[in-house]
């Protein structure tokens, strides 16, 4: 049996959305969002505020020339961009591989179509 409930007199079928909040599937698929979500939020928060302190008490560091008027203050705050796209594409490797997969099942169980 489905999670939906049909009405009787052709109106829209209700679904119980609390049964499925509720349901395995779907504390996993919170569970996979998180083992990926708040250790990446807690790396790249830790790596932004390291940067925002050495820019802050380090000038003599971040002002440190590598070559020509490139210093390391300059190759850290470009590396900020450079970890977001990074973050961004490894969650999306991830979403693709872990939870569309559940997301898709739920869903296809809502609907009440038949899985793949």
């Amino acid at each position: 049996m489905g999670s939906t409930e049909q009405d009787i007199g052709g109106a829209e079928p209700q679904t119980d959305w609390e049964q499925i909040q509720g349901s395995p599937e779907f504390t996993d698929l919170r569970r996979r969002l998180r083992v990926f979500v708040f250790p990446m939020t807690a790396l790249f928060l830790v790596w932004y505020l390291l940067y925002v302190l050495l820019a802050d008490y380090a000038h003599g560091f971040m002002g440190t020339k590598l070559f020509g008027n490139i210093t390391v203050g300059l190759v850290f705050g470009l590396l900020q961009f450079v970890s977001t796209f990074v973050i961004t594409g490894l969650y999306v490797r991830y979403a693709n591989r872990k939870l569309d997969p559940v997301a898709d099942s739920i869903r296809a169980e809502i609907e009440g179509e038949p899985r793949r």
